[in-house]
């Protein structure tokens, strides 16, 4: 059940936020046209998908960064734990052979749960907290919607085998899925901030900003810190997104058929 902490929050709330997501997306893409083109169903140009994205990016942000938060803050509880555990282990005398396990103090979790996380963050740090980290998130965001919907539809036009003729769901599976793991990996140092963030302020404030946040794990950890769980994110961001844009682009046809 470890590996599954915090993700309560985010599983009731990604159905929204998806499709306000991409449904935003979709619509900022046909007002674009419209409004250079005079028709809402003319093909968008690079520079209107760059806008597209970065707009999208920007609302992601307003939508995902208390999900983000709360998720996070349940994840990392654990660590409260283990820090007491260690600092006890350390007290022992030198010549005790007692392992960890066996002192190991019953878990004392700051939140009971996501509702929980939220009540308690509004009463101690406000509004704000619930947004904290929404900052860096907008340095991951922004650049990572554009890199996320633009390979994307360039996958997409390489794949498809001419214009006029609609592409196979096996390449709109590939597109999704090589444009998530493009998306991901590239936003993994901004990732990496936003999470440094939104974790700091759950027991004592370690960080004062994103400036400081950024200067204080190269200067501690070195410019590798910015890449840790690049890996990861782009073994996840292949099915998850590949699985996206398939659902999406499915439902699209699908409700254009009538």
């Amino acid at each position: 059940m470890g590996f599954f902490k915090g993700m309560s929050f985010p599983l009731a709330s990604i159905t929204v936020y998806n499709s306000v997501v991409f449904g935003f997306f979709s619509n900022t893409q046909r007002l674009i046209s419209k409004y250079r083109y005079g028709d809402g169903r003319h093909p968008c140009g690079m520079m209107d998908l760059t806008l597209a994205s970065m707009l999208t990016g920007l609302l992601s942000v307003g939508l995902g960064a208390p999900v983000d938060l709360v998720k996070i803050r349940l994840q990392m509880q654990t660590q409260v734990v283990l820090a007491e555990n260690l600092n006890l282990a350390s007290s022992l005398s030198s010549g005790s052979n007692m392992p960890l396990r066996s002192i190991a103090m019953p878990s004392q979790s700051l939140y009971r749960g996501p509702i929980h996380c939220i009540s308690s963050t509004l009463q101690t740090e406000g509004l704000q907290g619930l947004y904290r980290g929404a900052g860096a998130m907008i340095l991951r965001d922004v650049p990572g919607y554009t890199l996320y919907f633009i390979p994307y539809t360039l996958f997409c036009n390489l794949l498809k085998p001419d214009a006029s003729s609609n592409l196979h769901p096996g390449a709109i599976w590939l597109a999704g899925g090589l444009a998530g793991s493009i998306s991901w990996v590239t936003a993994t140092p901004a990732d990496v901030v936003k999470s440094r963030l939104q974790a700091d302020a759950a027991l004592q404030r370690k960080y004062k900003g994103i400036v400081h946040c950024i200067v204080h794990s190269y200067r501690t950890e070195g410019a590798q810190v910015f890449f840790r769980g690049a890996s990861v994110n782009a073994i996840r961001g292949f099915p998850m997104s590949s699985t996206m844009f398939l659902t999406y682009e499915l439902s699209l046809q699908f409700f254009r058929s009538f």
